[in-house]
């Protein structure tokens, strides 16, 4: 399972800097998402890391800091059904019109939290 959580923290670190030197690359994914209801497949991904890290945060060295991620995937995972598929293609269009610079920085982000989980894996 630390293995598993471990992967999951250098996919996100992969993807960030992915975004940061390809801002185009988060816009074209999000494309992807919004057709029918494939965002729901979104939510049961979130729903799928939520059970890894909060099963598998007993197997690492800093298990608050995998357990706060597991809760953050769940509450996500949770938003995407509570909010609908209507509600989500209006933020994800809002958030397609934003600057590269934008994408860039949630790149960062995303590398930042891959960082994390690495870490505390």
């Amino acid at each position: 399972m630390k293995d598993a959580i471990r992967l999951v923290g250098l996919i996100c670190v992969a993807v960030g800097i992915l975004y940061m030197l390809r801002p185009d690359v988060p816009k074209r994914l999000m494309e992807f998402f919004k057709k029918g209801s494939r965002m729901y497949l979104a939510g049961m991904i979130r729903f799928a890391l939520a059970v890894v890290f909060l099963v598998g945060a007993e197997h690492c060295r800093r298990k608050w800091v995998i357990v706060g991620f597991g809760i953050v995937f769940l509450i996500s995972g949770l938003l995407v059904f509570m909010l609908g598929a209507k509600r989500l293609r209006v933020m994800i269009d809002w958030l397609q019109r934003r600057p590269a610079l934008l994408h860039r920085c949630l790149g960062l982000v995303a590398g930042v939290v891959g960082a994390a989980i690495c870490y505390g894996a």
